[in-house]
């Protein structure tokens, strides 16, 4: 949840680190802190409740003349001990020598903390985070070397963590090591950079090092190494093909809206490199025999996600089985890790997650992994965590998604979904030539029919301030637009803090009924298929209660009286039911982002929440 940052080179420190830990506000926080090694080998340290802005005004207030060209930062969202300066990072030893940033928990920190003060360790937070420093205060004392060190204090931790370290009275190093929680490295020209994100070093560098669990890094003014326990090893660089201008809000009020308006062309990016459309073919670009052979042969399917992605998950369910002989079940990663569950021959597990750090789907996978099940990623972040689990992934390419409320992820997920169920179908012959054909026909035209959509609900902004005034809102789908009615409501509450819930229309009456009357509006999604009478019949049962009704429907709709039963009327371009839900869920992402503007809410930033859920 938290952003880690370090920073070692020939520029500035303060600036660098300030203005990554900004680039990393997505993750969430409540409060910030940066330690800097001066020219002199001290550390200064300063940290603050609440914005960046306020640790930056704090920064430059104090010390305008500070010299330092080594430094750690941190974003805190608090997981032990209240949102405080006090539990802010970095943390220190007791001599003020050793400063660590953390993101993670350590599990085991009561008996540790418990230890060290009987050793007459003194602490000041209430974090997890500060017996770190002790420990390897007590480290240090035996030996000169850091790495030894080092090794030694992570032996002693349970949990995850990715930490940075930076020491005073010797050559400037920072210390990264990484368990459970992402940290990745940036390489420069003359400058290196830690972090727990790509977007916070992107502006300085697209060459980065994906550090994999109990790895050690050690970054120096000029070199760096790294090490798994005490071997030195050597690893790739990878150029990351995003650029700065990517992460940035591009003239955009709010990087939730920029995002709305990228999904054609992050749909476009994750269809092209997969779709043929001179052969017609659908390929994977890491597919052996091995996963072909398994998708030919398998009779179940498990989908695990959280959030946005497990309404995808939803989505794909609908489409695999929809197109397919196989039994699909979707299933929080919350709730799977902690299940006892018995594995069938030949099953396959589809974990899907935007930022590859879900702490929750994560433990889904080595769990499943060591029953021999096969696990299939659908993930947006080259090297994250969940892909380098993975037997086998299939990237999204939706870009940088900074705000915290998911949009794009989402509709690229579902793009995923659609994509794989096609190729699993082609595979098993559950569908003919001419309909494949079609549907690759209709994926090429994908791109353009959402820029359409954008188009059609441009003016939604105007009735944001009338409903705006409610505090409850009912979403309602059917069959495979179901779990959209779910997002919507999910993306109303994530960033308007207005209560909602989706339901499937054909529960009204199993309760939801009793909510509706003049004060509770329900968004409603009526396209044109199989199931529009029964939907229309809804949207007839609501109003009759003279419930507020907001309605996304067919272009082609073919009821000529809907401003009889609905008080806003949104059409929609019309398509075929299988990509109806990544049309559809682009109205209800820019009603919520509207609503919430008016109401002046945080919008890229919600309270609580983080971008990326790395701890429990």
């Amino acid at each position: 949840m938290c952003g880690i940052v370090g920073y070692i080179g020939v520029k500035p420190a303060d600036y660098i680190i300030l203005n990554a830990l900004k680039k990393l506000e997505y993750r969430g926080y409540d409060s910030a802190g940066i330690s800097l090694l001066t020219a002199q080998g001290n550390i200064y340290t300063e940290k603050e409740k609440g914005k960046i802005v306020n640790l930056e005004s704090l920064i430059f207030e104090k010390n305008k003349k500070i010299s330092s060209y080594c430094g750690i930062g941190h974003t805190r969202w608090a997981t032990h001990g209240e949102p405080s300066m006090i539990n802010a990072h970095p943390h220190t030893d007791c001599a003020e020598n050793i400063s660590v940033v953390h993101n993670g928990i350590i599990e085991n920190y009561t008996q540790l903390k418990k230890e060290l003060i009987e050793k007459g360790h003194s602490f000041k937070s209430e974090t997890d985070t500060e017996v770190v420093p002790h420990i390897l205060e007590d480290y240090l004392k035996e030996t000169d070397d850091i790495l030894e060190a080092v090794n030694n204090t992570i032996e002693k931790l349970e949990g995850a963590y990715a930490l940075a370290i930076i020491l005073s009275g010797q050559e400037p190093v920072i210390i990264g090591v990484r368990k459970g929680s992402p940290l990745v490295m940036g390489v420069g020209d003359k400058d290196y950079f830690l972090a727990s994100d790509i977007p916070a070093f992107l502006e300085y560098t697209n060459n980065v090092i994906f550090l994999d669990d109990n790895e050690i890094v050690i970054l120096k003014k000029f070199s760096y190494d790294i090490y798994r326990k005490n071997e030195k090893i050597t690893k790739q660089i990878n150029k990351i093909k995003w650029d700065a201008a990517q992460a940035q809000k591009s003239g955009y009020k709010h990087y939730m809206l920029k995002e709305i308006y990228e999904q054609p062309e992050a749909v476009k990016n994750t269809i092209l490199d997969k779709v043929n459309f001179t052969k017609k073919e659908i390929n994977f670009e890491n597919f052996d025999e091995s996963i072909i052979s398994l998708l030919k042969e398998c009779s179940n399917i498990t989908i695990t996600a959280c959030g946005t992605s497990w309404h995808a998950g939803l989505i794909g369910k609908f489409l695999i089985e929809s197109l397919t002989d196989v039994t699909v079940e979707v299933d929080y990663a919350s709730e799977l890790r902690y299940r006892e569950k018995f594995i069938k021959p030949n099953s396959l597990l589809i974990a899907v997650s935007q930022s590859g750090e879900t702490a929750d789907t994560l433990e889904v996978i080595k769990k499943y992994k060591k029953l021999n099940a096969k696990v299939l990623s659908i993930c947006n972040v080259l090297g994250s965590s969940i892909p380098r689990e993975s037997n086998y992934t299939i990237y999204t390419h939706a870009g940088p998604e900074i705000s915290v409320a998911s949009t794009k992820a989402f509709t690229t997920q579902v793009t995923v979904f659609l994509l794989l169920a096609l190729y699993i179908a082609r595979k098993r012959n559950s569908v003919n030539n001419e309909d494949f054909e079609n549907y690759i026909e209709i994926m090429k035209n994908l791109p353009a029919l959402l820029e359409n959509t954008i188009n059609a609900t441009a003016n939604m902004d105007k009735i944001a301030p009338e409903l705006s005034k409610y505090s409850n809102y009912l979403y309602l789908g059917r069959g495979i637009n179901y779990p959209v009615a779910l997002e919507g409501a999910l993306k109303l509450k994530e960033i308007s803090y207005i209560h909602a819930e989706g339901y499937p229309g054909g529960e009204m009456k199993h309760g939801p009924l009793a909510l509706i009357d003049e004060n509770f509006p329900s968004v409603i999604l009526l396209p044109k298929d199989s199931l529009y009478e029964k939907m229309f019949g809804n949207l007839n049962e609501i109003k009759s209660r003279r419930g507020k009704v907001v309605l996304f429907t067919s272009d082609s709709n073919i009821y000529d009286n809907l401003n009889d039963y609905a008080d806003y009327i949104f059409k929609i371009p019309d398509c075929d039911k299988f990509f109806q839900p990544i049309v559809y869920v682009i109205p209800l992402q820019l009603l919520s982002y509207y609503i919430a503007d008016f109401k002046g809410c945080d919008i890229d930033q919600p309270r609580n929440l983080a971008k990326s859920v790395t701890v429990e």
